[in-house]
């Protein structure tokens, strides 16, 4: 139990702040968008990396100089796209929340999204596979530590997934989808500029 809870805190932890894969939850929570699918899909994905960081970091640890620049640069460029793509919608603006079903993007586009959101972005790989991987080497059960972990993703996600709808009263104006637009853009390029300088 002590290697479950800390690797559910620690995963909490590293997941809370705000990011590319969050923000694009937290609007199709808003939007009543594929809700479930979205949750599930972002919570499986952080499944799948964190149980192949917990079982092989020793490899990972080995191999990863060869594979970082191509996480990095890739994932930079994704997320600077991204970026520009939310400050385009914010300028433009005339976003409104609309009626659960009306409209949206297809169940298809928007898993599309988010697997890019995932599995892009450098901050996934050195969040999931190699710091909680190297943690949990730390523990007596890396298989709980681990479990721990993805228990944390699936409670994160669905609850900001769903917890959103207490936003909608709020995103029922324009000008609310132009600041958010406005702020995942600069969270965006944030993330890209600090992997560029660390």
């Amino acid at each position: 139990m002590q290697s479950a809870s800390a690797g559910f805190f620690l995963g909490l932890s590293l997941i809370l702040a705000i990011g590319a894969q969050n923000a694009f939850v937290l609007r199709q929570g808003l939007r009543g968008e594929h809700v479930f699918w979205v949750a599930l899909t972002c919570a499986v994905s952080d499944a799948l990396l964190i149980t192949f960081g917990v079982s092989s970091f020793g490899w990972i640890e080995r191999t990863l100089p060869l594979v970082t620049p191509v996480f990095l640069y890739g994932g930079v460029a994704f997320l600077v796209w991204y970026g520009f793509e939310k400050m385009r919608a914010a300028w433009r603006g005339g976003e409104a929340l609309t009626a659960e079903g009306n409209g949206g993007q297809s169940l298809s586009k928007a898993l599309l999204t988010c697997l890019a959101l995932t599995w892009l972005n450098p901050h996934v790989y050195l969040d999931t596979v190699v710091f909680l991987g190297s943690v949990s080497t730390q523990y007596d059960s890396a298989l709980a530590f681990g479990a721990g972990a993805v228990l944390s993703s699936f409670v994160f996600f669905f609850s900001l997934a769903y917890g959103a709808r207490l936003l909608r009263p709020l995103f029922s104006k324009p000008l609310a989808w132009r600041i958010l637009d406005f702020i995942i853009a600069l969270v965006m390029w944030g993330i890209a500029a600090k992997l560029l300088t660390q």
